[in-house]
């Protein structure tokens, strides 16, 4: 027997698929047990060590030890003996922000904070707790979640369009993937953009060394092609309202491609727009970006405005939401302070 039948066989007899990564085209040579620290989160050294020790890591479905050294296009699994708790899905009374609903979908407002679907680290509280709580027999999309189209990240707000039958998750499904779907984002990013408008376009995929990053990619066979276009709707001087159409949904897409351009979103952690980037030394500004960051403690994104087609009655249908209170607070603390202190937008 091979060694792709052996795995199977394993897969399939006892044990279950935990993680999956694919590694990319552009990393060093690094130690597995190192690689995986920095991809999984909560996981310590001596865990993974562990793991390898009693034959859980595979690569290249052979079992590796924790001194082995991922390479370029490596596929590395972490299979355990029970099933993985993101794949069980337990009823949750968390109140939802229904913006619409009909027989085929329903449209939600979704809060800072909520994560979209279970996963390492977050197998409660979360949107799709909610949903098996409010709904029952949603349709499950290609990795078994019930309901989802698409997400969006945990501390970003705004609109997701949920499927109540398979031909609505079918329908809906084919139109995102077709770019076909409008959705808008409002974002406050980091320094003034100096064009009014533009389009950003630029692969995406995993950091090389920050693994809980993505990060744009010049060559063309690494990662997902991504299209965001971006406008400007007002100037602070030291930070943009910008306004960010999707024509793709990469993961952290808008934020990637805004600090690509060299304008990270404002409060970001991940991609260090917590941060001041922009700005004066003084004190007094010091404690205006603190007290920002206390209204705002999370990446200033929000879902604002998505559309599509019906998928039963072919109507062309959009909704729009306000902006959330903690960036409405924001945004008018940087609007006095702009006018205030007449800020240099070219500084």
């Amino acid at each position: 027997m091979d060694n792709n039948s052996d795995f199977q066989e394993i897969v399939e007899d006892e044990l279950f698929e935990h993680f999956r990564f694919d590694v990319p085209k552009g990393q060093l040579l690094l130690r597995i047990d190192k690689f995986l620290m920095n991809l999984i989160p909560n996981a310590t050294r001596n865990k993974i060590q562990n793991a390898a020790t009693a034959g859980n890591i595979f690569v290249n479905d052979i079992p590796v030890k924790s001194n082995y050294k991922v390479k370029p296009l490596d596929v590395v699994r972490i299979l355990l003996s029970h099933p993985p708790f993101e794949n069980r899905v337990d009823p949750e009374n968390i109140p939802l922000d229904i913006v619409y609903e009909d027989a085929s979908l329903l449209l939600i407002n979704k809060p800072a904070g909520l994560v979209v679907h279970p996963g390492h680290g977050n197998y409660t509280g979360t949107l799709v707790n909610a949903l098996a709580y409010h709904f029952e027999n949603l349709p499950m999309n290609s990795s078994e979640r019930p309901g989802l189209v698409h997400r969006i990240d945990k501390d970003t707000t705004g609109l997701l369009v949920i499927a109540k039958t398979e031909a609505a998750m079918s329908h809906l499904a084919k139109q995102f993937e077709a770019k076909t779907s409008e959705r808008e984002y409002i974002a406050i990013v980091w320094g003034n953009v100096k064009e009014e408008q533009g389009t950003i376009e630029g692969n995406i995929a995993r950091h090389v060394k920050d693994r809980m990053q993505m990060a744009v990619f010049a060559d063309p066979e690494i990662g997902k092609p991504a299209i965001t276009h971006y406008k400007v709707l007002e100037r602070f001087g030291y930070v943009t309202l910008v306004s960010c159409i999707l024509e793709t949904g990469r993961t952290h897409q808008i934020r990637v491609h805004m600090k690509h351009i060299g304008h990270p979103l404002f409060n970001d952690a991940r991609y260090g727009g917590d941060l001041i980037l922009k700005g004066t030394t003084f004190t007094k500004y010091k404690q205006f970006i603190d007290n920002c960051f206390k209204i705002l403690p999370r990446q200033a994104l929000h879902a604002k405005t998505l559309g599509f087609i019906h998928p039963t009655s072919g109507e062309m249908l959009r909704f729009d939401t306000e902006l959330p209170q903690d960036m409405k607070e924001v945004i008018e603390k940087w609007r006095g302070y702009s006018k205030l202190n007449m800020v240099d937008e070219d500084e």
